[in-house]
């Protein structure tokens, strides 16, 4: 199946004013800039090297984000044109047992995904990096939580995450989160209860949004439009660390996808990032180090297009696991009305959540009223959430409904405002045939052949899709809801996190980078990104690709400053 869902729009610089040219020699050239390439180019930069971004995408004027805003909650709007993903650019196509809907799930510009995530920011646990030893299945990771550690930290002040550190479940921290928790709304206020009698615990959420004011951003104001748009600024995007990049000497260049990575007569280094302007014209951009940071479907796709004698089956290919163990997080949810008011749609984030069955999925919940019972079988980790703006808003109930004037009226006072719902996510373990791959039969709009998704689901992962329904069902019937809708298993949907098709190891033979991100087959080619994941957990990943991103960085510096 095809997939270009629409056309662009003319975001960005204009096209003749500005100079894309090559910086004639750069130390490290950064390859996206979305929140891993941009969090190395600002730690780099700031340390002195000479940095040269490239982005594939425009760089988005921030004055336009209340137009886009409305746009994004207009009944007609699409939430993926508010950022101009699709058309011949972001073609793609979609092989295997489920269509997977690339361009919902993405956005190409100066930012990359932080544009428009959720902005959930939350740590893997212990047991993801040990999930052969611990559980028998996957493959384990070649660093420990303990290792990553101190970056998870750095990465949480860095994005400026609000949280209240509560989390009983969760992996060991020795150091609060930087901003205060968001309270937790009403409709949260209204599970707590029904939460408690069936013995599920829960705890606050981790958000890269501002609960007070912080750099120069405003603390959230509440317009529940967080995924397309945040118009005030509150959330995080990378855009933050281009500006600190830019300040510190680097050169972002928008509107420059590079077609390929070519290496030296050795094949042992990367020589220069090929790169297209908006003219029409190609130019080479030189440099001692190379970061490929343009996210789990892109990188692998560049390496493939790159390929030469020395590596005919793409650039730092020997293992042949480029674009392979593709990873998602698939969604389970139920939900239904109310008999009292929810104030559903007044916060656009989930500000309550429970880990309780991440660990340990199959575990029984005793409560006082009833119990979420035990579950035999293998399962997967199971993050539940507390959702905030279930239901549809009064304006898409008005311009659907049949009816007029008091008739409509009292459509909306019955139908509207008591809505609750609950979600989750699940990972999935790293299988060879899910998988990126290119599909010459159709091209992008530089000739190139554009990524096929081959993505299918696995029995494991419809049991533990069951399995959170059937915890979502116990908390809902506990609260009294009249559940109107379900979601899992056979009609899940991704969660747009791309992992594993870069993945990380020891093993040349298996896998394409090491512990420090560096590729095993060129010595000054980084990848810090969701695809070095070796197994996906259930956590939204964003937090732990800031971690990686942050741990490369001192590795390529240390490289930089001995060559």
């Amino acid at each position: 199946m095809n997939g270009t869902d629409g056309g662009r729009e003319g975001d960005g610089d204009a096209v003749a004013d500005v100079d894309r040219s090559p910086r004639s020699a750069a130390d490290v050239c950064v390859v996206g800039a979305g929140p891993a390439g941009a969090l190395v180019a600002a730690r780099l930069a700031e340390r002195g090297h000479d940095v040269v971004v490239l982005e594939a995408g425009p760089r988005f004027d921030p004055d336009d984000r209340l137009d886009r805003m409305e746009r994004s909650i207009r009944p007609a709007g699409d939430g993926g044109s508010v950022w101009g993903t699709g058309g011949p650019r972001d073609a793609y196509t979609s092989a295997g047992e489920r269509f997977y809907p690339l361009n919902a799930t993405r956005v190409k510009g100066v930012g990359g995904s932080t544009l428009h995530w959720q902005g959930m920011v939350m740590r893997l646990h212990e047991a993801d990096f040990e999930r052969r030893t611990r559980d028998g299945v996957g493959e384990d990771w070649p660093i420990s939580y303990g290792d990553l550690r101190p970056y998870y930290a750095e990465a949480e002040a860095e994005l400026g995450v609000a949280g209240a550190s509560d989390d009983p479940f969760g992996p060991p921290r020795e150091e609060p989160h930087p901003m205060p928790a968001f309270p937790p709304s009403h409709s949260d206020s209204l599970f707590a209860e029904a939460c408690e009698r069936v013995g599920v615990t829960t705890h606050s959420a981790g958000n890269a949004r501002n609960s007070e004011r912080r750099d120069g951003r405003s603390a959230c104001v509440g317009y529940g439009t967080c995924q397309p748009v945040c118009p005030s600024g509150a959330k995080y995007t990378a855009e933050r660390h281009v500006a600190r990049a830019e300040a510190a000497g680097a050169r972002v260049l928008d509107r420059v996808p590079v077609q390929r990575l070519e290496h030296d007569e050795a094949g042992e280094r990367v020589t220069v990032a090929r790169y297209a302007t908006p003219d029409g014209e190609e130019h080479e951009q030189a440099a001692r180090a190379f970061v490929l940071a343009a996210g789990g479907v892109e990188s692998p796709r560049l390496l493939l297009l790159s390929d030469s004698e020395t590596y005919p089956d793409g650039l730092a290919n020997g293992s042949g696991a480029v674009g392979r163990y593709f990873m998602e997080h698939l969604f389970a949810g139920m939900g239904g009305t109310l008999d009292r008011p929810t104030r559903q749609n007044h916060v656009g984030f989930v500000t309550t959540e429970s880990h309780q069955f991440y660990d340990d999925p199959g575990a029984g919940a005793e409560g006082t009223d009833g119990a979420v019972p035990a579950a035999d079988g293998d399962l997967g980790p199971i993050k539940l959430e507390l959702l905030n703006y279930a239901g549809p808003s009064p304006v898409e109930m008005a311009l659907s409904a049949e009816t007029w004037g008091d008739e409509l009226l009292d459509r909306l006072r019955d139908g509207y405002g008591n809505h609750v719902a609950m979600g989750a996510l699940v990972g999935q373990l790293p299988r060879a045939e899910n998988r990126i791959e290119l599909d010459p039969s159709t091209t992008d709009d530089h000739g190139n052949p554009v990524p096929e998704v081959n993505w299918r689901l696995d029995d494991r992962t419809r049991r533990t899709l069951q399995r959170a329904n059937e915890i979502q069902r116990a908390v809902l019937e506990a609260l009294g809801v009249e559940i109107e809708w379900s979601v899992g298993p056979e009609d899940t949907g991704p969660a747009a996190h791309h992992m594993g098709t870069t993945r990380m190891g020891t093993d040349p033979a298996t896998s394409v980078v090491d512990p420090e991100l560096r590729t095993h087959d060129l010595s000054n080619l980084w990848i810090p990104s969701s695809g070095a994941f070796v197994t996906g957990g259930a956590m939204n990943p964003t937090l732990t690709i800031a971690a990686l991103a942050l741990r490369a960085v001192d590795s390529m510096d240390e490289q930089l400053r001995r060559s």
